[in-house]
């Protein structure tokens, strides 16, 4: 259906293409609000079709000087936005462009993002990192004069540079990032702090006990010992680099740049040795069962070690979602802001 719509909208646009040339700019005139809505709502597909057949279409504006460029900035649509890196230096022309309140596109990045496309990353750390990462991305785009260009307000008044409307429109998420971040560490924090007492007190509480002449432990020489003793010492050492990364999330300074790379990588590895932990307690218990009732109840053993596995399962399904969020924006950001592909090519056409 989507196929169809596109070779639809393609054949009435080369239709339209025919058009005497005064008859085709009235029509692109009066009908230009097409251009900038298909911007905002992020249909690249429909604007690819039409700048490949009519390239001048870039350099319209809508009735607050702004491109289909600065729209896709204003409304984060990235797909929209990463038509800008073909077109070579006429991007340099574009960035240029500032709206009737002298807001550059640095200044459209560093406004709020709708709540729609704000909302469909979880987490308002994770949020507050994705709006920097538009900033940052926009920031290498522009002059670096336009960094410090001063926007007017309603009354036509010297307002704001991009930075101070940035951390003026981004306070509230800044402190709600903040908030949800030192909640996630605090209950991971306790998890991880109980893990870490629970083997660390079963490493010197050896299973079967030891030789009273010798003193060396009677399953010493047994292979599900070493399991227990193997995984018990992951545990124990994977739970206190969890704690120590929980410690420092608590104890960050909380600064703009902090939510970038920092905290989300740190909360990242701290999620994965916490998970880490569980698993290797979970294989410390259940070599214990195997070390202590195979040899008399050896059904036993096998069933505990199936029920065993429930918890570390919903421990992974349960926070995959959180995973996944967190590495996607932390590490697949950074091809955010390209071309996939050559889709205008605009150099045959100039």
């Amino acid at each position: 259906m989507r196929t169809i719509a596109h070779q639809l909208v393609d054949l009435l646009w080369k239709n339209v293409l025919f058009l005497p040339e005064e008859q085709f700019s009235k029509l692109v005139r009066e009908h230009s609000s097409l251009l900038f809505n298909a911007a905002r709502s992020g249909n690249v597909e429909f604007l690819i079709i039409l700048i490949r057949s009519y390239p001048d279409l870039i350099w319209e504006v809508d009735l607050k000087n702004r491109s289909i460029f600065h729209l896709a900035i204003k409304y984060r649509q990235e797909n929209v936005f990463n038509l800008i890196y073909e077109l070579g230096a006429i991007k340099d022309i574009i960035a240029l462009y500032a709206d009737q309140h002298n807001n550059n596109m640095l200044h459209l990045a560093a406004e709020i993002a709708p709540s729609e496309r704000l909302n469909v990353i979880s987490g308002a750390a994770l949020q507050m990192q994705k709006v920097l990462l538009w900033f940052k991305e926009i920031e290498k785009i522009v002059q670096p004069s336009y960094t410090k260009m001063m926007n007017l307000d309603e009354k036509k008044e010297v307002a704001d540079t991009p930075s101070e409307l940035f951390t003026k429109t981004h306070e509230e998420l800044q402190q709600a990032g903040e908030k949800w971040m030192k909640e996630t560490a605090n209950y991971s924090l306790l998890v991880a702090t109980l893990i870490a007492t629970v083997v660390f007190t079963a490493a010197f509480t050896i299973p079967g006990g030891n030789h009273q002449e010798i003193g060396t432990p009677i399953f010493l020489e047994s292979n599900w010992f070493m399991a227990f003793f193997i995984s018990d010492a992951i545990a124990l050492l994977s739970s206190s680099t969890a704690i120590l990364i929980f410690l420092s999330i608590l104890t960050s300074r909380y600064a703009e740049e902090d939510f970038l790379q920092s905290l989300p990588k740190r909360l990242l590895l701290g999620l994965a040795a916490l998970f880490i932990s569980v698993a290797g307690m979970v294989v410390a218990f259940c070599a214990t069962c195997f070390l202590v009732y195979k040899s008399k109840m050896a059904s036993v053993p096998i069933v505990i070690i199936g029920l065993a596995s429930i918890p570390v399962t919903l421990f992974f399904i349960l926070h995959y979602r959180l995973w996944a969020d967190v590495f996607r924006s932390t590490y697949q950001s950074r091809f955010l802001f390209r071309p996939r592909q050559c889709k205008i090519s605009l150099e045959e056409s100039y």
